[in-house]
């Protein structure tokens, strides 16, 4: 007859197995995740030789949508300080629990309503490179302003693509919305261009050309130098490209943090 101290021993011995396993996965995932940012921080350095740049120059944002806190801050022990979110409420969650030294960018499509709990919510808010409005960027203004905050810097998102499914300002109508920006929004520091190469990367090599030359136009009409006006374009799968054509900023997710972890739908 089995001893029930021995039963209890060897019940909560199997309940810690699985546990174990779970945080050994995970540590390796996170050790993974290191890892992978000093590969994609070695390539840059690559590319950035390439095309007679200095690596320093070139920000790497590392976006970390859907990827839990312990995952961000495994990258954030290897050095990394600057990382990017896609969605208001998982970056307001995320914040608060890391380091008050990361910069964050915010990456997706910000809607008027979000934009209060965005800056209210994240005070270490670095950059929002997906301005591609002028009433967004009003409400975003006067947001910073009502909270005291310094000005925003900010990019503004502009469809080199065509694509219907892409967010953005034309081509034609980026000069439009940085004059906005830059004359009309104190409380907003406009920063330079962001583009979305196309996802199959036929014509992006053209989509990087549309930004660069956009930035051109910019610079000539507001009067600042084109190395003053960033170029946010290239992410996992053309970066290295995009440095090669002038990026000053890649966004970079899933080769650094693997596939991205959406909740299944029930």
């Amino acid at each position: 007859m089995n001893n029930p101290e021995e039963c209890k021993a060897k019940s909560n011995q199997q309940q810690e197995e699985p546990e174990q396993e779970m945080a050994a996965s995970s540590a390796a995932m996170d050790g993974v995740a290191a890892a992978a940012l000093r590969s994609v921080l070695q390539r840059v350095h690559q590319a950035s030789e390439r095309s007679g740049r200095e690596s320093q120059r070139i920000r790497v944002v590392a976006v970390s949508k859907t990827k839990p806190v312990s995952v961000i801050r495994q990258v954030y022990d290897a050095g990394h300080r600057c990382f990017g979110e896609n969605y208001v409420q998982e970056l307001v969650e995320k914040a608060p629990q890391l380091p008050d030294d990361i910069e964050w960018h915010f990456i997706g499509n910000l809607q008027s309503n979000k934009v209060k709990p965005l800056i209210a919510g994240v005070p270490n808010l670095a950059m929002v490179e997906t301005l591609d409005d002028e009433k967004i960027a009003n409400h975003l203004n006067r947001v910073v302003g009502n909270l005291e905050r310094k000005p925003l810097k900010v990019l503004v998102q502009v469809n080199t693509s065509g694509e219907e499914s892409k967010s953005g300002v034309e081509p034609s109508g980026c000069l439009e919305l940085a004059k906005h920006v830059s004359l009309s929004c104190p409380n907003l520091q406009f920063c330079g261009l962001m583009t979305i190469g196309m996802l199959d990367y036929t014509s992006t090599p053209e989509n990087f050309k549309t930004l660069a030359n956009c930035r051109s136009e910019v610079c000539k009409a507001l009067g600042i130098p084109e190395e003053q006006c960033e170029l946010s374009m290239g992410m996992s799968g053309d970066f290295e490209l995009a440095i090669e054509m002038g990026s000053t900023n890649i966004r970079v997710g899933s080769t650094i943090f693997g596939a991205r972890e959406y909740p299944k739908k029930k």
